[in-house]
């Protein structure tokens, strides 16, 4: 029974209709996180944990590699199209926290509850907007593949419908 569950589970969150030209957000998303990941590992200091110290979050030494892990891991999740919509879902997760912790600072013109404000230009909407550009597009394709799955080109597409009954022909 506990199988059978855990099975109907899995169909629900593979299940998609989304046509074939998901394939092109999930492009987008799985390659911009994989890339991010990527670089928190290969450039620690200025995008993985020495960023997160200047930020503020708490222990970034730990954060930096495992932020960078579940981009790395949720990234190639979304360009194979496995698990899509459970693997957008912390990714969504580290978007909004960014967008708290570096992107409303530009936006109120100063740092708050530990979090720094970095230095540009200018601040206010105008900066905030230019600067979390990227990151309310990852947001909003997450979201969009949390809705609508991986679509027809996926594995949890072929996944699905090999779990799927078919009903005789000839009928």
């Amino acid at each position: 029974m506990h199988d059978a569950s855990l099975n109907k589970m899995l169909q629900k969150i593979r299940y998609t209709q989304a046509p074939a030209a998901t394939l092109l957000i999930r492009l987008m998303v799985g390659g911009v996180f994989l890339s991010e990941g990527i670089q928190k590992f290969l450039y620690p200091a200025s995008l993985g944990s020495g960023r997160f110290e200047r930020i503020g979050i708490p222990s970034p030494e730990l954060m930096g590699p495992f932020v960078g892990g579940v981009e790395i891991i949720g990234g190639i999740l979304i360009l194979l199209g496995l698990l899509t919509r459970l693997a957008v879902i912390p990714l969504i997760f580290a978007m909004c926290v960014a967008m708290i912790t570096i992107k409303l600072p530009i936006l109120l013109g100063y740092g708050f509850g530990g979090f720094a404000l970095r230095d540009l230009e200018r601040y206010g909407f105008f900066s905030m907007m230019h600067e979390s550009r990227n990151d309310l597009c990852m947001i909003i394709g997450s979201l969009f593949l949390l809705i609508v799955g991986a679509g027809r080109l996926s594995i949890d597409a072929a996944a699905a419908s090999r779990d799927t009954p078919r009903r005789p022909q000839g009928d």
